[in-house]
């Protein structure tokens, strides 16, 4: 039965995901989608998503090594995608912009890659690239457009 659900989960957050894309015009390629179709059912049920400070995971993060390093950055992109993407207003409640989260979740992916682990450093240096275009298919999901000088341009932003 948990098969089903979890079939049945995937599924759902599949077509909303390509359902946001088409509304917002975004392209996302099969590993960016499966990815963020991912990063969803992971954290569907995570009661706690709002409530971390992503700052701190990430200072966590840094006094890891190996893989549990790259584990505990990824799961502080993921968390930083999700608040991006289907959260914005959590930014301004707490007196930062979303860039903020975006930056902060692009760099922790950048650090999964950069981390060299087999298989993860390609997918990792990919998602950290597309970062922006991951946060606007969830700000589809909610019904709205995000575009910020990146997205509107197609380019990556010069730091």
């Amino acid at each position: 039965m948990e098969a089903i659900r979890q079939g049945a989960a995937a599924e759902l957050w599949q077509s909303l995901v390509r359902e946001a894309c088409a509304r917002c015009g975004q392209t996302l390629d099969e590993a960016q989608e499966s990815y963020l179709v991912f990063v969803l059912l992971r954290h569907q049920r995570d009661g706690h998503l709002l409530a971390r400070t992503q700052a701190l995971e990430w200072l966590d993060a840094q006094l890891r090594v190996g893989s549990a390093r790259a584990d505990a950055l990824r799961d502080v992109g993921d968390r930083c995608l999700l608040i991006a993407g289907l959260f914005p207003a959590l930014a301004q409640r707490r007196r930062v912009s979303v860039d903020y989260f975006i930056d902060l979740g692009r760099g922790a992916y950048q650090g999964v890659a950069d981390s060299g682990r087999s298989g993860y450093a390609e997918l990792f240096a990919q998602l950290a690239d597309s970062y922006h275009h991951l946060v606007a298919a969830l700000r589809g999901i909610r019904g709205e457009r995000f575009t910020d000088a990146w997205t509107l341009h197609g380019a990556r932003r010069v730091h």
